[in-house]
């Protein structure tokens, strides 16, 4: 059994899944994987069912009826994987479409299991971190909120908006998951300013992060404006 779950929400990534599931489970630590799928109509459920018969004690599937947002889609995992097994102490947030490195994810662990972190994130505006094949108003707007959040809200973390996490078992404990209001991006910001808000260690791991080449993107202005207003509701709750 191992002691780390690695939660990836999926719609539509027919493209990316296979590869990733093969990716993640050739590393040098034994990793478990839960894919969370939202009712892709392009068959990624079938294909993970289809892995399921070669990992069948590490790859498991959460389906669910239809696209109800991102920040659900962790909540669940979290919650399938603390009931699932008491060994699961570290859990994983990332991407399907190979943005973030699956090899980052054992360097991800080490911050918390050796480095003294209750919560790593994969930084790209950390020291050694960037980003590779955005356009720059791409940029300029993840860079941008990353500063509007430090600025808004104290919180010292460099990439607030970052997607790729481990939480260990102890903080999502704490964590009152009925409270959480975000769905979208702007959950990402509202679970590390949780976590911090309630003592926990928060350290930085850079990375590279690396634009999709496979599938569509799900980012859109929606997620943008919900990330901008829920920053502010963050800082005077």
């Amino acid at each position: 059994m191992s002691d780390s779950l690695v939660i990836i929400p999926t719609y539509n990534e027919k493209e990316n899944i296979a590869k990733m599931i093969d990716t993640v489970f050739t590393l040098s630590y034994p990793f478990h994987l839960l894919i969370v799928d939202d009712g892709s109509p392009d068959g990624t459920s079938d294909i993970i069912k289809a892995k399921q018969q070669e990992y069948p004690d590490r790859l498991h599937l959460l389906q669910r009826a239809g696209k109800l947002g991102l920040g659900t889609a962790y909540l669940d995992g979290f919650r399938w994987g603390m009931a699932k097994s008491e060994d699961y102490h570290y859990f994983f947030e990332m991407d399907a479409d190979f943005s973030h490195n699956p090899k980052d994810l054992v360097r991800l662990r080490e911050a918390c299991h050796t480095g003294g972190g209750d919560v790593s994130v994969g930084s790209r505006y950390t020291k050694g971190g960037g980003v590779e094949n955005w356009p720059f108003d791409r940029r300029f707007l993840s860079y941008g909120a990353s500063i509007y959040v430090r600025l808004i809200t104290w919180m010292p973390v460099k990439d607030s908006t970052a997607g790729f996490m481990c939480y260990t078992r102890p903080v999502l404990e704490a964590i009152d998951f009925d409270k959480i209001e975000f769905i979208g991006y702007a959950f990402q910001i509202e679970m590390k300013h949780t976590a911090w808000k309630l003592g926990f260690k928060i350290v930085e791991v850079p990375i590279t992060f690396t634009d999709r080449i496979l599938g569509a993107s799900k980012m859109h202005g929606s997620i943008v404006k919900e990330a901008i207003i829920g920053v502010l509701s963050l800082r005077f709750r």
